[in-house]
């Protein structure tokens, strides 16, 4: 080990503790090693140090977030008695800490991939560990391919796949039967309460959990499906005005000091409301507690539509048993689960792959960018659908991606290509916006690029399909006008009214007075919020590509012709 490393040392109660010799053999005498461990095993945090003590020196490691990204270094930092950017340094979009002596890297994969497109050997590291592989994310796919093809011609560089206790054999096999290390630690036991809701209003039940939780020592941990819910929830739990009890928020836009107070001690109890980011990358101290709705927004194709949503769905069986598990570390724990037992057992028992839930298109576009070469040819983990790969590329042909006779095998991406790589929308609706900015409408294609993404928030109870209609006609006119005299039958611009309309809404009425008045009209509150999130992440992204929201009002025309920029396939005439 070199002079010049601080001194390594590992905590006894970390299960994988028991395991650094081993480790430390396997990463000598292996180039790959899958470690499969629950989370709050100490994979995370200690398999760098580990690396380290193995005389490893340019090592990368890999968090699908950012806001792991950020604490995990700051952790490992912490544990070797030196400020951040020393040993340990980290990069994410947008901000980096490192100096010449550091050592580990620790990054998104986002960044890793791009990192690619410039150093296609991976020189500048002899160790990358990979982690969370167990959320198959794309980018996570394609890391695992890309390394495959790399791997021979790169004899020196040793590759770690870190998992939860979850399908690590196809990780192994992708590998030629790479040797797995297993991890885990003694969980204490959970006990399970199922409190489903029954009225739809999950911030109330909530609520009622804390309260039927009591004064109970320990913390408790809310997954939240994102950040707006996260703001509703936290105003109603401190609305209800509890005792040496701290709120405080998990999400990726809080700044890093934010981020940071869920880390450090504190008296009294602590409620930490989070997104999944808190299922298994991040490990929140001190947790007892967890209150799960059981859902989170998850990437899907529609075939239907032919376009990529971000609804909020059910989680898996897998995901919510990492959830439980949240709360069995320290003592035995509970988790309450406010959906009935039935409910979880019909669940899928993982979640799928995001590859096979993903617009093919979308993939093309990605792999295109990051210079990975032939979709055909590269080695997934779980190969797409060939028919699919076909209408991909005819897609981005249509939407202007790649160039005129772009085959499966070489796809070279355009201006227009290398900008909707950079939108996290489906190609279809990143084509809507780059097409809006163009034409001086991109204030008001956004939410209607947002709201397309989403289910309509729009509802047609059975019971009450009339007073449903009725209320949502009023937006097929320019709203304070004569409907009958004015409707122009557009659903692009009923969507932008309907937008304008909830605004000035959630303007004027409280949170719970706004939610009232979605019930009352027939609209989704949930859906509603989720338009609002979807519509901020968009705006931040087009910000970041220099795109420019009109201070102008735009005319329905150079909307409708943005929107249809992205369908040009869905186009029909009409006969007279």
């Amino acid at each position: 080990m070199s002079d010049d490393l601080p001194t390594i040392s590992f905590d006894e109660a970390l299960p994988i503790t028991a395991h650094v010799d081993q480790l430390r053999q396997a990463l000598h005498d292996h180039q790959v090693l899958v470690v499969a461990g629950e989370t709050g095993s100490g994979k995370t945090t200690q398999l760098p140090k580990i690396c380290l003590l193995a005389g490893r020196e340019h090592i990368g490691h890999t968090q699908p977030r950012r806001i792991a990204a950020r604490s995990l270094a700051a952790r490992i930092a912490e544990e070797l008695g030196e400020p951040l950017g020393q040993t340990v340094g980290f990069q994410v979009r947008f901000a980096r800490k490192h100096s010449e002596a550091t050592r580990v890297t620790v990054m998104t994969d986002g960044i890793l991939l791009a990192q690619i497109a410039h150093d296609r050997q991976l020189r500048r590291y002899d160790t990358l560990i990979i982690d969370e592989a167990h959320e198959r994310s794309l980018n996570i796919d394609f890391l695992l391919g890309y390394l495959k093809q790399l791997l021979p011609r790169r004899p020196d560089l040793k590759v770690i796949i870190t998992s939860a206790t979850i399908d690590t054999a196809r990780f192994a096999e992708h590998f030629d039967d790479a040797p797995v290390v297993e991890v885990s630690g003694r969980g204490y036991p959970v006990e399970l309460w199922y409190r489903p809701v029954t009225d739809g209003d999950h911030l109330d039940a909530i609520c009622t959990a804390i309260t039927e939780l009591g004064t109970r020592d320990g913390d408790i941990l809310v997954f939240c499906s994102g950040e707006r819910e996260i703001r509703d929830a936290t105003d109603a739990i401190r609305a209800m005005d509890l005792r040496f009890t701290e709120v405080l928020p998990l999400y990726a836009r809080l700044s890093a000091a934010e981020q940071h107070r869920v880390f450090t001690s504190h008296t009294g109890r602590r409620i930490v409301l989070a997104t999944n980011v808190a299922e298994t990358s991040l490990t929140v101290p001190g947790i007892r507690y967890v209150i799960d709705p059981g859902f989170a927004r998850i990437s899907r194709y529609s075939a239907r539509t032919k376009v990529q949503r971000l609804p909020i769905e059910p989680i898996s069986q897998a995901s919510a048993n990492q959830r439980a598990g949240r709360c069995g570390r320290l003592g035995p724990g509970i988790c309450v689960r406010l959906y009935s037992e039935e409910d979880f057992t019909s669940r899928p028992e993982f979640t799928q792959p995001e590859i096979l839930r993903t617009n093919l298109a979308s993939v093309i576009l990605q792999m295109a960018d990051a210079g990975l070469g032939s979709i055909s040819d590269f080695p997934f983990v779980e190969p797409p659908d060939t028919g699919q790969v076909t209408d991909g590329v005819r897609l981005l042909n249509e939407l202007g991606a790649i160039h005129d006779g772009g085959r499966r095998d070489a796809v070279r991406l355009t201006q227009i290509g290398r900008r909707l790589a950079r939108l996290p929308v489906d190609p279809r609706l990143g084509r809507m916006l780059l097409e809006s900015d163009r034409l001086g409408c991109l204030r008001q294609v956004l939410p209607i690029v947002a709201g397309i993404a989403i289910p309509d928030v729009r509802e047609r109870p059975a019971e009450h399909e009339a007073a449903a209609d009725a209320l949502h006609r009023r937006f097929w006119a320019p709203l304070g006008d004569d409907a009958e005299a004015s409707a122009d039958g557009s659903d692009i611009a009923a969507l932008l009214r309907l937008w304008d309309y909830l605004r000035d809404q959630r303007r004027q009425l409280s949170g719970n007075g706004f939610r009232r008045r979605c019930r009352a009209e027939y609209l989704n509150f949930l859906r509603v919020r989720e338009w609002q999130d979807l519509h901020s992440q968009l705006k931040q992204a087009c910000t970041e590509l220099g795109m420019h929201r009109n201070d102008a009002p735009a005319d329905l025309a150079a909307i409708h012709t943005a929107v249809l920029a992205g369908l040009l396939s869905h186009i029909g005439l009409r006969d007279p």
